[in-house]
C-alpha cells in the first residue's frame, strides 16, 4: 500500500504541471527567436558586431514585453490559478511629441523602468532557463512513460521479433523498473519546476516589495479617508435629526407648558402649579443640553456659513476673551472643516477647565493646501497630551486626516496648540 501511495503522491498534479510547462514553453521562447534574428541572418564576428546583435532586439523587446507578461499572467491565472497583479503605469511621452519622439520615448521610459529590468530578467533568463529544464523533463517524462509500459509495446511487435530476442521478459521487468522510476522523478520535477516559474513570475513580473507597499498605503490612505468622511456624515445626520426632531419636540413642549402656566395659572392648585413650572423648567433645560450636544455633534453653522462663522460661535459662547483671525481664500473640505472646528472648541474648552488663562488667541490661515490651527493662551501652562487632558483625543482625529498636531506648553505658561491639516483629501 505504501508504494502505490507514494505513486500517488507524485504523480497528483503532474499532468496539470506538465500542461503548465508545455505551455510556458511556447511563451518562453518567442523572446529567444527575437533575439536570434541577428545570429540567424549573419555571424557576428567582431565585439561590435556581437554587442550590435545583442543591443538591437532589445529595444523591440522593450515594445513586446507588456504583451507578454500579459499573457504570462493569463497563464498563471489559467493553470496555476495564481494572480499576479498588475505592474504601475510607466512613464508616458508628454504631450506636444511626435509619434516618432514618442515612440522613442516611450522606448527608453520602459528601458530605464526597474519593472522593465525585472521583466527581462524573467524573460531572457530565468523564464527561458525553467522552460528548458521544462523542456527536458517533459522529453524525460515521456521516455519514462515509453519505457514504463514496455510490456505493452513488446506484444506489439511481430512474433519472430520476440522469439529471436532472448530473455527479453527479464529485460523489459527492469526497464519497466527504472522507466516507473524516472517517471516518478519526472513527475516530482516538473511540479517543482512549476513552483520555482510561480515564484520567479510572482516576483519579477509583479509589483515589488516596495510598489506594493506603497499600494497597499495608498488603499489604506483612501479606505481611512472614506471612514472618516462617512463618520462625519453620520454626526451630521444625526444633528439634523436631532435638530429638527427631538429638539423641534422639546420646544414644542416648552411652549405648551408655558401657555399652560400662563391660561390656567388662576385656576391650578399649588401642587399643579408647581409641577408645571418644575416641567417647564426641565424642558427648558433639557432643550439647553441636546442644543450643546448638537453643536458638539455638527453645528449647522458649520455646514451653511463656514469655518469662520462656526469659530466666530465659539469665541462669543466662551467664558474669557477670545481673539479670532480666520484667513481663508476658500472653504476646505467639510471633514478638514469638522476637524479644525473640533480642535479648536475642545483647546478652549481644555483652556477654560485647565489653563487658568486671562484670553485665548485663535489663528486659522491657509498656506497652499496646508491649513494651519494656532490656540494660545496665558494661562499657568504645563499641558500633557499624556495627562487626560483631552490632548491625546485631539492628536488622534487630527491624525485621522495625515494632520500634524502639537503643544509647547512650559511650567508657567504659554500654552500653544499648532494643528497643520492637509486642504486637499
Amino acid at each position: 500500500m505504501r508504494i502505490p501511495t507514494a505513486c500517488r503522491r507524485h504523480l497528483q498534479g503532474a499532468g496539470g504541471a506538465a500542461a503548465f510547462a508545455a505551455a510556458g514553453i511556447l511563451n518562453q521562447y518567442v523572446f529567444v527567436c527575437v533575439m536570434a534574428v541577428p545570429w540567424i541572418a549573419y555571424v557576428p564576428s567582431s565585439t561590435v558586431d556581437i554587442l550590435l546583435a545583442i543591443a538591437l532586439p532589445l529595444p523591440f523587446v522593450a515594445v513586446a514585453s507588456p504583451m507578454l507578461t500579459a499573457g504570462q499572467r493569463r497563464r498563471f491565472r489559467r493553470m496555476r490559478g495564481v494572480d499576479i497583479p498588475r505592474l504601475p503605469p510607466r512613464e508616458r511621452a508628454p504631450e506636444g511629441v511626435g509619434r516618432r519622439g514618442a515612440l522613442w520615448r516611450r522606448v527608453l521610459g520602459w528601458l530605464r523602468s526597474r519593472a522593465t529590468v525585472r521583466e527581462l530578467r524573467y524573460h531572457l533568463l530565468l523564464g527561458p532557463a525553467v522552460a528548458f529544464g521544462g523542456l527536458l523533463t517533459l522529453v524525460t517524462g515521456f521516455v519514462s512513460l515509453v519505457a514504463a509500459t514496455i510490456y505493452l509495446w513488446i506484444w506489439v511487435l511481430p512474433l519472430h521479433w520476440r522469439l529471436s530476442w532472448h530473455g527479453y521478459s527479464t529485460d523489459a521487468a527492469y526497464i519497466t523498473a527504472a522507466g516507473t522510476a524516472a517517471l516518478l522523478g519526472t513527475a516530482w520535477l516538473i511540479g517543482a519546476l512549476a513552483r520555482l516559474d510561480t515564484r520567479n513570475a510572482v516576483a519579477l513580473l509583479g509589483p515589488s516589495r516596495e510598489e506594493r507597499l506603497a499600494r497597499r498605503v495608498e488603499d489604506l490612505t483612501e479606505s481611512r479617508a472614506g471612514v472618516v468622511d462617512a463618520a462625519d456624515e453620520e454626526r451630521r445626520r444625526i444633528e439634523r435629526d436631532l435638530h429638527d426632531g427631538a429638539q423641534q419636540r422639546l420646544v414644542s413642549m416648552a411652549v405648551n407648558l408655558g401657555l399652560a402656566r400662563a391660561t390656567l395659572g388662576d385656576r391650578l392648585s399649588d401642587e399643579a402649579r408647581a409641577v408645571i413650572d418644575e416641567a417647564h423648567r426641565e424642558a427648558k433645560e433639557a432643550i439647553a443640553e441636546l442644543s450643546n450636544l448638537v453643536r458638539g455633534l455638527h453645528p449647522a453653522v458649520l455646514e451653511d456659513r463656514g469655518l469662520d462663522a462656526a469659530l466666530s460661535g465659539i469665541a462669543a459662547r466662551a467664558p474669557l476673551p477670545v481673539r479670532l483671525r480666520v484667513e481663508l481664500p476658500a472653504r476646505p473640505s467639510a471633514t478638514i472643516e469638522a476637524v479644525a472646528y473640533f480642535v479648536v472648541s475642545e483647546a478652549l474648552a481644555n483652556v477654560v477647565k485647565h489653563a487658568q488663562a486671562a484670553e485665548a488667541t485663535v489663528t486659522v490661515e491657509r498656506f497652499g493646501a496646508r491649513l494651519l490651527v494656532v490656540i494660545a493662551d496665558d494661562g499657568v501652562g504645563g499641558a500633557d497630551p499624556a495627562a487626560g487632558t483631552g490632548l491625546a483625543g485631539l492628536a488622534k482625529r487630527v491624525a485621522s486626516v495625515d494632520g500634524t498636531f502639537s503643544v509647547s506648553s512650559p511650567p508657567g505658561g504659554p500654552t500653544i496648540v499648532t494643528v497643520e491639516l492637509p486642504c486637499a483629501l
